[in-house]
């Protein structure tokens, strides 16, 4: 049996290396001059997104959609609605939720994989 093409297309690389760094809006910026790229790795007609997410150091805002995320390198602290802040490294897994406000601090680059769903 021979794999069809579409077949062949579903196995990829992960590598960011093409994907645009963006700056972070000024009005978003906790500290530094953070910025971030995006690898979509899986998108559909429905509401499921996945892919690959970076940011540089510095420290950010953000307001979430729902998401499960796995970190998969880098070191950062995450404040979740004002909460005390969380350290999180490569094998955490981090579950956010709408509206969740986030602020995330860069301390090395931060890359994770996640999932996302928009209903």
């Amino acid at each position: 049996m021979t794999a069809s093409n579409e077949d062949v297309n579903r196995v990829r690389e992960t590598s960011t290396a093409d994907a645009p760094w963006e700056p972070i809006d000024d009005g978003d910026v906790v500290a530094g001059h953070p910025s971030t790229r995006t690898l979509p790795l899986f998108e559909s007609d429905g509401p499921v997104e996945a892919g690959i997410w970076e940011m540089s150091e510095g420290a950010a805002r953000d307001v979430e959609v729902d998401e499960v995320c796995l970190i998969l390198a880098g070191r950062a602290s995450l404040v979740i609605n004002d909460h005390p802040s969380v350290e999180i490294t490569a094998g955490s897994f981090v579950t956010l939720r709408a509206g969740d406000r986030t602020v995330w601090t860069v301390h090395q680059p931060l890359r994770k994989f996640y999932v996302v769903t928009t209903l």
